[in-house]
């Protein structure tokens, strides 16, 4: 029996202390009554038997369990070697088994994605602030995370009526309650009225709660002075990003020559790049002006149409307006020459306008693709097909956590219709508390409404805030050697082009990163102020730049903006 147990201690390569404890048991197996003769155990010691190998192997002792369960006996102990030996090498097969899933063998489009606004840089913010919690000491003592348009987390406060009607909506016993106003309540109940089981809770129709629908429909009649508006046009969605994604799933297909070509502005917001390359699109470049305030010239789109004609079949016009990561506000002219382009060329519309009520340019008027379109005649609105979008996360409201948002798609094929519902289908449905979210923002309280006058303080005091902090922006900026500034005119970000020595240029390619990503990197390192590099946006080539929101508070504002002037200063200095 010794013999054997050596033997199974050599196959499992126990250490001395397990098989002291492996002995230990077999001797108190051996010496339990109970076994009538030499079969009738067999099977049960055997299966004990390999339980206790199990444990041993894995390091857990559960000697008590296997006095418990085991039928004592010698004759069983003779089978413990070769089970030993194949349990061992069945554990020994797994822990060496390769991965199914590598960089090699994964999906290679998503390995393509790219996504600037939180990349290299942000990862980088990421440890730094580990950093900073461990004690580490860094020349600053809290990272500023300038590179995402996320309001409530720089300090924006939440729309009151926003707030209250989704509380309402999440808790409806607060209905009860004398702590809410009237008109919060009768939005509520609305709502709640056309959700399942009257709860936020139960699923919606995969295009959306249908009176949230009605209420956008309504708001893009308002908003566009009386142009007609069809609910069965609007789909609610997971902010405006899901919207924009699920429109270009649709429009992709073809081949080589004949593979979809997809027009975005470079610079581009960069959810358009890493769709195109998630779904093996073609990307196609047209340039805004930077010379020109970031306008967009109709002669660059078709110099930028007619060149991909050569490799791809372009079909899809993206328009980003007001403008990210370039804040310009397009004129009425310039979009009716777009409008006129795509009707010339056969391309379909995506009009991003999540920032339409950022607007601060007292020269600048918003005015949606869907209004100029009906307004240029029925030639026009009738046969240009238009996706247009807008979201919860921008404007006034800042709700970015919520998800909210919509797109209304106009003179779709009845039986595209019908994919496009079913494509929608696939995620079920958009989350039902953003979509209360959007309701507040298409239906807000109204003169003679109980809310009304709070509602409108707090609105227009975040959009005169932001028009203050874009001013202040580009002031600050232009008057620092080696950057240029273009007006902030709407949204909420700063693109500055930024001067960088070749010899910064060569220390970048040393350490394999584009130029102003280099810069940007130790913009981090040095001041802790997080930015995105122009690269990750797109840009002319030998031209640099980086976004930065302008949410901070003023204050904290102001301070960003000294750091990066001393910043670059120093950089121009160290590079000369």
């Amino acid at each position: 029996m010794w013999g054997r147990l050596q033997r199974t201690e050599h196959a499992l390569r126990l250490p001395a202390r397990s098989m002291h404890r492996f002995a230990v048991l077999a001797r108190q197996t051996a010496a339990s009554p109970g076994c009538k003769g030499p079969g009738s155990c067999r099977q049960g010691r055997r299966d004990a038997a390999l339980r206790c190998i199990a444990s041993l192997v894995e390091g857990r002792q559960h000697q008590q369990r296997f006095i418990q369960r085991a039928r004592p006996g010698r004759e069983g102990l003779v089978r413990w070697n070769s089970a030993a030996e194949a349990s061992a090498v069945k554990i020994n097969e797994k822990t060496s088994r390769e991965k199914i899933l590598t960089l090699e063998s994964m999906n290679p489009q998503v390995k393509a994605v790219e996504y600037a606004v939180r990349g290299p840089i942000v990862l980088k913010a990421g440890e730094i602030e580990k950093e900073l919690r461990k004690g580490i000491k860094k020349p600053f003592t809290e990272v500023i995370k300038a590179n995402i348009g996320d309001a409530h987390a720089m300090g924006q406060q939440p729309i009151t009526f926003l707030r209250q009607v989704v509380a309402l909506c999440t808790y409806p016993n607060l209905l009860d309650s004398p702590s809410f106003p009237e008109d919060s309540k009768k939005r509520a109940r609305r709502i709640l009225q056309g959700c399942g089981g009257n709860s936020l809770g139960s699923y919606s129709a995969s295009q959306g709660v249908n009176c949230i629908r009605e209420d956008v429909a309504a708001y893009i009649e308002r908003r566009d002075g009386g142009v007609p508006a069809d609910p069965d046009n609007i789909y609610l969605t997971t902010g405006a990003s899901d919207g924009i994604a699920t429109i270009l799933k649709i429009l992709v297909s073809g081949g080589g020559k004949s593979r979809t070509g997809v027009m975005i502005p470079i610079p581009q917001y960069p959810l358009y790049s890493a769709a195109i390359s998630e779904l093996d699109a073609i990307q196609v470049n047209y340039y805004l002006d930077e010379e020109n305030c970031w306008a967009l010239d109709v002669n660059e789109l078709r110099r930028s149409l007619n060149e991909a004609k050569a490799y791809c079949n372009p079909k899809v016009l993206c328009i980003i307006n007001p403008g990210n990561p370039t804040g310009q506000v397009q004129s009425r002219k310039c979009i009716e020459d777009v409008i006129h382009f795509a009707w010339e060329e056969q391309l379909f519309l995506l009009a991003d306008e999540v920032y339409q009520d950022n607007i601060y340019s007292e020269e600048c008027q918003f005015h949606s693709f869907k209004k100029v379109l009906y307004e240029m005649g029925p030639e026009y609105y009738s046969n240009v097909e238009l996706a247009s979008f807008h979201s919860t996360s921008k404007g006034y409201m800042g709700e970015c956590g919520y998800r909210g948002g919509y797109m209304e798609v106009i003179n779709l094929h009845p039986e595209i219709k019908g994919q496009l519902v079913k494509l929608l289908s696939v995620r079920l449905c958009p989350p039902v508390s953003g979509q209360a979210a959007m309701d507040i923002v298409v239906n807000p309280p109204v003169p003679g409404e109980e809310s009304y006058a709070q509602f409108i303080k707090e609105k227009e005091s975040v959009l005169n805030n932001l028009a203050q902090k874009a001013k202040l922006t580009e002031d600050m900026f232009n008057k620092v050697p080696g950057i240029h500034c273009n007006p902030l005119q709407g949204a909420m970000y700063a693109f500055p082009r930024i001067f960088i020595p070749s010899k910064a240029i060569e220390a970048a390619k040393a350490h394999e990163m584009a130029p102003d990503l280099f810069y940007c990197m130790k913009l981090l390192e040095e001041t802790g102020i997080c930015v995105v590099p122009g690269s990750g946006f797109g840009q002319r080539e030998g031209s640099y730049h980086f976004r930065m929101t302008i949410l901070p508070p003023v204050e904290k504002l102001k301070i960003v903006l000294e750091k990066v002037k001393d910043f670059h200063i120093q950089f121009l200095e160290e590079y000369a």
